[in-house]
């Protein structure tokens, strides 16, 4: 398929996602750095208890400087709920202590300044930021023209076609947002987690009730499947 046929399909899936299940709303922006730790405590674990990780390591250390200098420990402890705090902890801390010795002080503000590359290429500079965190912070705080890929996203573009198959995340990013408006990231992006975790599940995906089936090469190749003598 042409890139401009690619492009029309992936309009089609975008609107046929927001009559299903509605536009997203953004939520309330964080600062740059406090998306950062959100991002990180996100990974590899459910959205509701990557914020119940926030929030308790809020509490228990009020600035990023307390996070900072605790023990490692300690700030393993805070956000026990969010899992693997004994690999997340040890890295926040390490972000942190980078920040501070390159910057003199804990804030991102300044990648607001930048293009979205220069900000990209920074952050992921930062020990244990890839590309996905990266493109979370640049979206989602930043406004910025970013288009994350997460495993809910890479399985359904990969199986609806928008992306080839053998697509790495990194690359199905980069493909998508070629493919998407920018002034379209953001609601895609959420449609696709949502679409992934209710319906494109990855064991036992319900197309039966898809609303974008008809767009879906997965679908089709499972019709054909069926149909085969």
């Amino acid at each position: 398929m042409q890139p401009d046929q690619l492009a029309d399909k992936a309009a089609r899936v975008h609107h046929l996602l927001r009559e299903h299940y509605g536009e997203p709303q953004r939520r309330r922006s964080l600062d740059p750095l406090s998306e950062l730790v959100l991002t990180i405590l996100s990974q590899n674990t459910a959205d509701v208890n990557s914020g119940r990780a926030y929030d308790a390591l809020r509490q228990r250390f009020p600035t990023w400087e307390d996070v900072m200098r605790a023990d490692t420990q300690q700030v393993a402890d805070a956000i026990r709920v969010g899992g693997l705090s004994q690999i997340k902890a040890p890295r926040i801390q390490a972000i942190l202590r980078q920040l501070q010795a390159e910057r003199g002080q804990l804030i991102l503000d300044f990648l607001n300044d930048l293009s979205v590359e220069q900000a990209r290429e920074y952050l992921t500079a930062l020990h244990g930021v890839g590309p996905k965190t990266a493109a979370c912070v640049l979206l989602f705080s930043l406004n910025k023209p970013a288009f994350p890929v997460d495993t809910h996203v890479h399985r359904a573009s990969r199986r609806i076609g928008l992306v080839p198959l053998k697509a790495t995340p990194e690359k199905a990013s980069e493909l998508l947002e070629g493919l998407v408006s920018e002034a379209s990231y953001y609601s895609f992006h959420v449609l696709l987690i949502w679409h992934g975790r209710r319906i494109c599940k990855a064991s036992s995906p319900r197309c039966e009730v898809c609303p974008i089936k008809a767009e879906c090469n997965y679908y089709w190749e499972l019709v054909e499947a069926q149909e085969a003598p």
